[in-house]
């Protein structure tokens, strides 16, 4: 069986549930988890899922606790740990942004003043910008609602991550510039054992199965054999089809084919067209390249 592979991951929130979703399509066999878990192994116990704060996760793969993680790309920045990126996600975007009261007449960072109050999340993220700025700038660290700092005189700007930038004008504040963009990625220790990097690869491998088998549908049709070449026409993708011939009849086969969801209609109206008939559309799971 080997070593178990540790897989750190955020303990609450939609992104855990999501990454948790995904992880047991992929095939890890999980039970459903209770919110108190904080540690669980898969059912085959090659796997150990240990649920902590996205914040915390690099601090966990730096100090070996745990081999891989789920976690935002801007807190890997934060932390200045070394690891690994191996695999960057749609999901979790965001942008790390410096936003600032809208009343203020500051249009650009360059105007800013030198000694200026910053409230963040991100206190290594924000000094070592500013410092690029040649700005002496006062950093305080805030964890959570930065966002209405400055309406409480804390600070004069915030550096702050956001997806749609509706919390930030509810506080009345102004985007003035884009420090970085973010998203959920998965991350490994850099001296990972060549046992848990095979594992790692084979996680990888069906994460991206389910990845790419989101959104589609398996299509099964019969049609006359002389159609082929007409289903290509209005399937682009059928340019190396899967074509079964019919037991009893001669004239027709069997075609195999994956479907973005948003074309199956079209494509069935398109097949009934030409004498498509017996026609079967199954979901996908899993999709190995």
């Amino acid at each position: 069986m080997g070593e178990i592979l540790k897989i750190a991951l955020p303990n609450k929130g939609r992104l855990s549930q999501k990454i948790y979703e995904l992880l047991n399509d992929a095939g890890l066999n999980l039970d459903s988890k209770d919110e108190r878990c904080l540690k669980l192994e898969t059912k085959d116990k090659k796997f150990q899922l240990i649920f902590v704060r996205a914040a915390d996760i690099p601090n966990f793969l730096d100090s070996k606790v745990a081999d891989i993680g789920f976690t935002g790309k801007d807190i890997i920045v934060e932390k200045e740990i070394e690891l690994d990126i191996v695999k960057e996600f749609s999901f979790g975007k965001c942008d790390m942004v410096v936003a600032i009261p809208e009343e203020l007449n500051i249009e650009d960072v360059s105007q800013m003043p030198n000694d200026i109050r910053v409230a963040t999340s991100f206190p290594n993220i924000a000094k070592n910008y500013f410092k690029k700025l040649g700005k002496n700038a006062k950093v305080s660290e805030i964890m959570g609602a930065v966002e209405i700092t400055p309406s409480l005189g804390f600070c004069d700007c915030v550096i702050d991550i956001t997806s749609t930038g509706t919390t930030l004008k509810s506080n009345r504040l102004k985007i003035i510039d884009k420090i970085l963009s973010s998203s959920t990625v998965l991350c490994a220790r850099p001296d990972l054992e060549a046992e848990k990097q095979i594992k790692l690869r084979s996680l990888i491998r069906a994460i991206d199965s389910v990845l790419d088998a989101k959104n589609k549908k398996y299509l099964m049709v019969h049609i006359p054999k002389d159609k082929i070449e007409e289903v290509k026409k209005f399937l682009p993708g059928l340019s190396c089809p899967t074509v079964i011939p019919m037991h009893n009849d001669e004239t027709k086969v069997v075609i195999h084919v994956t479907v973005d969801e948003d074309k199956v209609y079209d494509a069935i109206d398109n097949l009934k067209s030409i004498g498509g008939e017996g026609i079967l559309i199954l979901s996908v799971d899993q999709m190995v390249k």
